[in-house]
């Protein structure tokens, strides 16, 4: 993170870290660097660094400065997607024979891509339940490298004490991961509290739109971003420069936007919280979540996602879905439009039959930034 940023408040790192103007024309907004390679002055002789786009882009600098920014950290890393991020920080630390602790609700593909991918590479994991510092010790043993946190978690909105878990691996001599999406590094910053590396899905409310994929990558520590960084030019699964600069575009107006996120998911968990035809609402906001206390410690507000389960098992909850029509029923999350599913059967599908697997009468919903009365509307005439 550069120096001129580290005492500037979020909403302004959010906007100018990265952004410089362009020194040729003066433009406010970096240029969308749409180019493959570079001329160079003479064999080896680079202009700022750039040969290949593989390798380093100028858009994509830029939207990697402002990453570390925003998390408060030493190197960020741009990715085609959030899997993608993962991928090569799996395979940059660890190798076969070694050990993973991974939550007992976490994001789908991250599950299959430990189960289905890694997992025959040759690296095992165990699944702990990362709200329960002893079940996160236990899971433990002398081949394990990394513990994976997700926070506020997908699909169940658990939440891990980051600080707590983070002792538990230093202690262990092992990495603490901490994937952000669901918080955004507005309403938390994982590095802050004791992770060494964040993980984000930048589709969500990084890019807020709907209309770019991307992942991230954000190191606490310098050396470790070099050598991801490293990993990531030789496995080459980058973020493009239109998606970069579309990311970039997105973050400017993260905060007011998870402002909102968050006002209006707060009025819609109080409406189902009241609702008969609703059994329980999943909302680290409220009083009675078990992680409601270590959530308003951690975290400055409790944001746009929201889990509910229903009267009539599976069939009630689908019918749900089905009936919403300003919630567009859909996978992903964080666009400014409201977005309503059935992890069950999509975003969760994979977990079906683990440890992993979700109740068939769970709703999640990704609260927009449309009028709370009309979402509240909707939702009424959903449930019936």
């Amino acid at each position: 993170m550069s120096d001129q940023h580290t005492h500037q408040s979020f909403e302004t790192r959010a906007i100018h870290a990265g952004n410089t103007a362009d020194p040729l024309t003066g433009a406010v907004v970096p240029p969308i660097y749409q180019v493959s390679t570079y001329k160079q002055d003479g064999v080896g002789g680079l202009r700022g660094g750039y040969e290949y786009s593989r390798s380093a882009n100028p858009t994509r600098t830029a939207l990697e400065e402002n990453l570390a920014a925003l998390e408060g950290g030493r190197r960020g890393l741009a990715f085609a997607s959030g899997l993608a991020a993962e991928d090569c920080l799996l395979r940059t630390l660890l190798v076969p024979g070694d050990h993973v602790v991974i939550p007992n609700d976490a994001y789908g593909g991250t599950f299959r891509l430990f189960a289905k991918v890694v997992q025959r590479w040759g690296v095992d994991f165990s699944v702990a339940d990362t709200s329960d510092i002893e079940s996160v010790r236990g899971a433990i043993n002398d081949r394990t490298k990394l513990i994976w946190v997700e926070t506020p978690s997908n699909p169940l909105l658990g939440i891990t004490d980051i600080e707590a878990v983070a002792g538990v691996a230093r202690q262990a001599g092992v990495k603490l991961v901490v994937d952000n999406t669901f918080a955004s590094p507005y309403l938390q910053q994982p590095l802050s509290l004791g992770a060494d590396v964040v993980v984000h899905s930048l589709t969500k409310y990084m890019g807020g739109h709907s209309d770019v994929v991307g992942g991230a990558l954000v190191t606490a520590d310098a050396e470790l971003g070099e050598e991801l960084a490293y990993h990531q030019n030789a496995m080459g699964a980058v973020a493009g420069p239109f998606d970069s600069w579309i990311v970039l575009r997105g973050i400017k107006t993260l905060a007011v936007r998870m402002d909102r996120h968050s006002e209006n998911a707060g009025k819609i968990v109080e409406m189902l919280t009241q609702h008969p035809k609703v059994t329980q609402v999943l909302y680290p906001g409220l009083p009675e979540h078990p992680g409601h206390e270590i959530a308003a410690k951690q975290m400055r507000s409790f944001g746009g996602m929201i889990s509910f389960r229903v009267q009539g098992g599976e069939e009630a909850a689908v019918e749900v879905c089905n009936r919403a029509k300003l919630f567009t029923l859909g996978e992903s999350l964080g666009g400014v439009e409201s977005l309503i599913e059935h992890p069950g059967r999509m975003t969760h599908a994979s977990v079906a039959g683990s440890l992993l697997e979700v109740p068939a009468d769970l709703v999640r919903l990704s609260v927009g930034i449309e009028n709370v009365d009309d979402l509240l509307a909707d939702l009424r005439e959903a449930l019936g």
